[in-house]
């Protein structure tokens, strides 16, 4: 094998790789020997087939498999031997013009990983804003649950219903005169106002009192979920069998243990842990982007090319999605691609902090263990069919890129985890409010302060090495970090049918709208 450098500007390597004849020859041959006792063929005894006849069955097959490894084993001895780090991939091409019995030449472009220097962790002063849990805020909590949990009872017989009342009622549908499936059912609860069955249904039943028979005629929406009613007008021959009134939910013991808790104290101790938790994850997203701000202002280095755009890549898919579900797409995709170039410069910032927060884990020692890494692996199979399960488990295993993508979002946290711990914490009490707004802000602030970054030329020679290659610990997308492309994994467990619904008069739940602003800018 023969080696020459190409190209060494920046974070650019390129090679070009000889492999000449006589080595591809020898390695086939030597690939004949191993596989010759396996082979069986009419006319001779197992093992006994001669080489010439396996090579003239099996010639063509292991010259390009042999090619194949002989080039991965190239190209990762070049690797070693430069000692480099690659951002992402090799682009590896084998020219056009190779031929069986020829030299081999391939051409390999990388770029790789900046040398940088750990960061130092002093100095680091953070302000963590804190929104305490009120007393108001846990009894409305609790009022909400109340809201949820509603209650009713029997009202006169005379009552005509009015909305918010409760009515137990048969029914039966018809389509032309004949019941259709699914159009009947027996003591439904239906909430008048609720709109929980399709239009106009309970608006028909305004007025109707305990005993009544009532046949109503609506209209299924165009969109309904089964398609042989949608748009078709149907009649419903209704008995109300009961009137229910609202009752008051009396917040006490008595209701914490309706919902399986010992006493009211112990409810509000639970609503308040969870009102706490909610802020948590949003005071901690604050605090992370405070941090980024600081390690950002701080380092400015060439970053790989192929990893920025590979970051864009990802943002900019997320935002076309996003503006395709938009009320008024054609508007929303063009004022993402006036603010085109602002995603550009966010993305070099989040790989650029990827890396940095990267240097910090391994000069610290920040590791995943095996055993979070297992977990991670376990967690992630759950969004699999159970029959696909063990085949991604494999995939992680055999894939490293794939691998170190799920392994990414956990050693980020813990090298923020980390860096935490070593900043200088001062704690200021603010409304929810107040903290939502202080990450708007942070939104909106970091494609300022990515376009206003200078861009730092490249060397024009290779840094010398520091230290030999080793796979850097990638971090993930979020808050401003950026994680490595993978391959395609095994494809995902669809979605689960929806259970039919009770009967064909319950209107099917509504489609989450789409978010209006991409959240890209992060």
């Amino acid at each position: 094998m023969q080696t020459k450098q190409t190209i060494n500007e920046g974070l650019k390597r390129a090679y070009l790789i000889t492999l000449t004849a006589d080595e591809i020859g020898a390695k086939i041959e030597s690939e004949i020997k191993k596989i010759a006792p396996q082979v069986k063929m009419p006319g001779f005894r197992p093992g006994k087939v001669p080489a010439n006849l396996v090579k003239k069955m099996h010639g063509e097959q292991l010259h390009a498999q042999t090619l194949n490894d002989m080039i991965r084993e190239s190209v990762d001895q070049v690797i070693k031997d430069e000692s480099l780090r690659p951002a992402m991939q090799p682009k590896i091409d084998l020219g056009e013009g190779y031929e069986e019995g020829k030299d081999a030449e391939i051409s390999v472009e990388l770029e790789v990983l900046p040398d940088i220097e750990a960061p130092s962790t002093d100095g680091l002063k953070l302000e963590k804003l804190v929104v305490p849990v009120s007393d108001e805020a846990i009894d409305e909590a609790i009022q909400n649950i109340a809201g949820q949990n509603k209650s009713y009872k029997d009202a006169a017989k005379t009552k005509k219903a009015a909305d918010g009342n409760q009515l137990i009622i048969d029914f039966v549908g018809k389509l032309d005169g004949e019941e259709f499936e699914g159009g009947k059912a027996e003591d439904a609860a239906l909430v008048i106002g609720s709109g929980t069955f399709i239009p106009g249904f309970e608006e028909q039943l305004v007025g109707v009192k305990t005993g009544d028979e009532k046949t109503i005629t609506v209209t299924f929406p165009e969109e309904y979920q089964a398609n042989h009613l949608a748009g078709k007008e149907a009649t419903f021959d209704v008995t109300v069998k009961a009137v229910k009134v609202e009752t008051e939910t009396k917040i006490d013991d008595e209701f914490a243990k309706q919902l399986g808790l010992d006493s009211i104290d112990k409810l509000k101790e639970i609503m308040k842990g969870q009102l706490e938790q909610q802020t948590a994850g949003l005071t901690r997203t604050q605090m992370k982007r405070a941090l980024l701000d600081q390690l950002a202002a701080g380092h400015d280095f060439a970053v790989p090319e192929t990893m920025v755009e590979a970051e864009f890549d990802q943002i900019w898919a997320q935002l076309q999605q996003e503006a395709a579900n938009d009320e008024n797409p054609e508007q929303a995709l063009k004022e993402i691609e006036n603010e085109k170039d602002d995603y550009k410069a966010i993305a070099e910032r989040r790989v650029r902090l990827g890396l940095l927060l990267s240097e910090i884990g391994q000069a610290n020692n920040v590791e995943v263990t095996s055993q979070e890494m297992s977990m991670l692996i376990q967690q992630a199979a759950q969004q699999y069919r159970e029959e696909d399960r063990e085949r991604f488990m494999q995939y992680i295993q055999q894939e490293p890129m794939a691998a170190a993508q799920l392994r990414a979002p956990l050693y980020e946290d813990k090298v923020v985890d980390f860096l935490f711990d070593k900043a200088e914490v001062t704690e200021r009490e603010v409304t929810q409010d107040e903290l939502q707004a202080a990450i708007e802000a942070d939104d909106d602030a970091e494609a300022e302060k990515a376009k206003a970054a200078p861009k730092k030329k490249a060397p024009a020679k290779k840094a010398p090495a520091k230290k030999a290659a080793a796979k850097k610990e990638p971090a993930k997308k979020a808050d401003g970090t950026a994680k490595p492309a993978a391959k395609k994994a095994p494809a995902k467990k669809p979605a689960a049918k929806k259970a039919p619904a009770k009967a064909a008069a319950a209107k099917p739940a509504a489609k989450k709208p789409a978010p209006k602003k991409a959240p890209a800018k992060k």
